[in-house]
């Protein structure tokens, strides 16, 4: 066994040695397992706020994009710190509206919204369709990271499956605490790393940042600016915007938001991370050196330019000290995601069959949906192929189709109501997984459009196409329901019904 491998191993049990002690007195019911009941100050909501933008994708994805689509890559903390901004004023409204209904769940914030079950049903079923790209994502990228940092001395699907088995375990047994104990762990060893690579590598190499960027002007200067078509300014722009209002709608941010103790925890980490973001910047440097020092990487093995860079500058055991930090970014937003998408199923779904269900029997449904979500999740993570930055993409196009049913949720209209805000969803929801099955683009539908058009992104077509069928079957259907009405009705004798 080589040192670099000793040093993940060494990572990788004090992961699940933390995550298990996380529930150290703590009476674990479902509050605890989901939310940890309401109870997180401002430095865990940071952190598990942070976990869900340092994770595998900053190690392979954005690395990998500024390797093989340069100037593309400036998308992601484009939209972080956009939708930060935008939490500011949209978060503390849905804390608030969760706290006084007792919500513990993304599904169950909508159904109370709209004063419909059903509405919950079709959340939950899109945050877990959502969120299976997205912890494939972190499965195959700790797979990658592994068993490049160990120099092949154990596989990717090996390693992924070890992964699994990590988080499966901490998960049921600590539920969010156990991902917040972790992160503090993850959070300490990727600052180090990802600020060191970004820092060491351009310096080592070309003499300082600057002269990175003139070196790959001189070898690949199209990867400096954007392109004219495809991932162009359309496309770009398209991106940052739609991702900006699902950043919060990913059912593991939504989850940490209810998990807050109060709306200033909330504000004040939106005031702070986008500070925090800007450290993705040193993984985009890395991939642009690595243009440089490690050419011929082709399609989705552009993801491997950090390893790849990272293992012929350093020592293994140093080598082992990167993969270890990788397979924490894996750890912590992959534990978070599987426990929402539990929790949303349960609420959304088992409450609504089971409503005499006790908080044990729920408890005990959440974690066998958590053994059901991660095996479905592990059997794509051995079977696809895509790159991660494209099925972080298509999780962010799914989730957006939440917008108009949020945005109008906030406010008293009649321009949203249950059947409008389902309709909008299932329409957006439907054109984002026909695009992605047959990779249709908007020229092929009308052809006389201008070229530009064409390259906006396929989450944005959906989410127009979203609010206007929204808003149409809303007016149309104008049973006089609106998102905050508390319709009641009482008899004679007071009751209320």
């Amino acid at each position: 066994m080589n040192i670099a491998l000793v040093i993940i191993f060494f990572f990788a049990v004090a992961a699940l040695f933390l995550g298990i002690r996380a529930t150290k007195g703590k009476q674990m019911n479902v509050d605890e397992f989901a939310v940890g009941n309401k109870g997180f100050g401002a430095l865990f909501i940071f952190l598990l706020i942070a976990g869900e933008v340092y994770t595998t994708f900053t190690f392979l994805g954005g690395s990998g994009w500024a390797y093989s689509k340069g100037a593309a890559a400036f998308y992601v903390p484009a939209y972080i710190c956009l939708a930060y901004v935008l939490s500011y004023w949209m978060v503390p409204k849905i804390w608030r509206f969760a706290k006084e209904n007792n919500i513990i769940s993304q599904p169950s914030y909508f159904s109370a919204k709209y004063k419909s079950p059903v509405l919950g049903i079709v959340v939950a079923l899109l945050g877990t369709i959502a969120l299976i790209p997205y912890i494939v994502i972190q499965l195959k990228g700790l797979g990658i990271i592994v068993s490049e940092a160990s120099y092949g001395a154990i596989n990717s699907i090996t390693a992924s499956a070890i992964g699994a088995l990590i988080i499966t375990i901490y998960v049921i047994i600590s539920g969010i605490h156990g991902s917040a104990w972790t992160a503090v762990l993850k959070d300490i060893l990727i600052l180090f790393v990802i600020a060191f690579l970004g820092i060491y590598i351009p310096y080592h190499y070309f003499g300082g940042i600057q002269p990175l960027f003139e070196a790959v002007q001189a070898v690949k200067p199209e990867s400096l600016t954007l392109a004219s078509e495809g991932l162009s300014v359309v496309w770009f722009i398209s991106t940052i915007i739609l991702n900006a209002f699902g950043f919060y709608l990913l059912p593991q941010s939504f989850s940490v938001i209810l998990s807050a103790d109060g709306e200033k925890v909330l504000k004040k980490n939106a005031i702070t991370l986008p500070l925090y973001t800007l450290l993705l910047l040193f993984a985009f440097f890395i991939g642009f050196a690595a243009i440089i020092q490690v050419p011929g990487l082709e399609g989705s093995d552009g993801d491997l330019s950090l390893l790849r860079l990272t293992m012929q500058t350093f020592d293994p055991w140093f080598v082992g000290v990167v993969g270890a930090a990788g397979l924490l970014t894996a750890l912590v937003p992959a534990s978070v995601m599987l426990m929402s998408a539990s929790i949303g199923l349960m609420t959304g779904i088992y409450r609504l069959t089971r409503p005499n269900a006790t908080d044990r029997q729920q408890l005990v449904v959440s974690k066998i949906l958590v053994f059901i979500i991660i095996l479905i999740a592990f059997i794509f993570t051995i079977t696809g192929g895509e790159a991660l930055a494209i099925l972080n993409i298509m999780s962010y196009s799914l989730i957006t189709q939440l917008v108009p049913a949020l945005l109008f949720g906030f406010f008293d209209t009649k321009l949203m109501n249950k059947f409008g805000a389902m309709a909008g969803i299932v329409v957006g929801v439907s054109i984002v997984l026909y695009n992605a099955i047959t990779d249709v683009k908007l020229m092929d539908i009308f052809p006389n459009i201008p070229s530009y058009l064409n390259d906006l992104n396929t989450g944005m077509i959906a989410l127009i196409a979203n609010f206007i069928i929204g808003i149409t079957i809303s007016l149309v259907t104008n049973t006089n329901i609106t998102p905050n009405e508390r319709i009641v009705t009482q008899n004679k004798k007071g009751a209320v019904h």
